[in-house]
């Protein structure tokens, strides 16, 4: 598969969306900084870099869910930007497998898109 670009912030999840649909785990991957933190699972330690995306998105991608995202805050600064976001995984079914509200920061990565530099799916990590 290909790597995506982000052309905003905001595109970020857009094309994470279409990449799990597609069943594009190096699509995902392409779509986080390389030195980014995953807050996720929430209970457990931070992922890193995109070996971590890679492990945080590989049971998603086989599930090939639809993912509906809806940014509800977007602040840009240069390279860097912080989104807010209410989003829904859904099953091929349009069951819920589990819904969140986002926060992430963003840059701007190598290939001018734009990439997830901090992403807590589920908001921001308590403690």
């Amino acid at each position: 598969m290909t790597a995506k670009t982000a052309e905003r912030p905001r595109d970020i999840a857009t094309c994470v969306a279409a990449c799990l649909k597609d069943g594009d785990l190096e699509g995902i991957v392409s779509l986080f900084h390389p030195a980014c933190q995953i807050f996720f699972p929430p209970n457990e330690t931070p992922k890193y870099g995109q070996t971590g995306a890679r492990e945080v998105f590989a049971e998603f991608v086989a599930l090939r869910p639809t993912l509906i995202s809806k940014v509800t805050s977007e602040v840009i600064n240069g390279n860097i930007a912080l989104l807010q976001a209410e989003w829904q995984l859904l099953d091929a079914e349009g069951g819920m497998l589990t819904a969140g509200r986002s926060t992430e920061v963003a840059r701007k990565l190598e290939n001018g898109g734009w990439g997830y530099f901090i992403d807590c799916p589920t908001g921001l990590p308590t403690g």
